[in-house]
């Protein structure tokens, strides 16, 4: 039998928004521009809209094209985001709760 110390959970990682699926929970990790130099503004932008770290956050929808940009909800507020800027946005996906 495992004792507590020997069981291992695996630590939480992080993903970009845009990698999280339609309806799947997710807290803000960090907001920061890509490699690609993103102005700081985007950052500040997205700050206002609340975008910061531990708020929750949903994929709402997500466009037919490949390039479409996603509805998300965070707070009261939904929001559509183009790609790079979602991409600008780190997220840690949240287990569901045992019902």
């Amino acid at each position: 039998m495992l004792t507590p110390a020997q069981i291992s959970v695996p630590a939480p990682t992080d993903i970009r928004l845009t990698e999280l699926g339609i309806g799947t929970c997710a807290r803000v990790v960090s907001v920061a521009a890509p490699e690609g130099g993103a102005p700081v503004e985007l950052g500040r932008r997205l700050a206002e809209l609340g975008f910061l770290p531990g708020e929750a956050v949903r994929i709402v929808a997500k466009g037919l094209m490949a390039k479409a940009p996603i509805a998300v909800r965070i707070g009261t507020g939904t929001f559509a985001l183009r790609l790079f800027e979602a991409a600008c946005i780190r997220v840690c996906p949240e287990q569901p709760q045992p019902g």
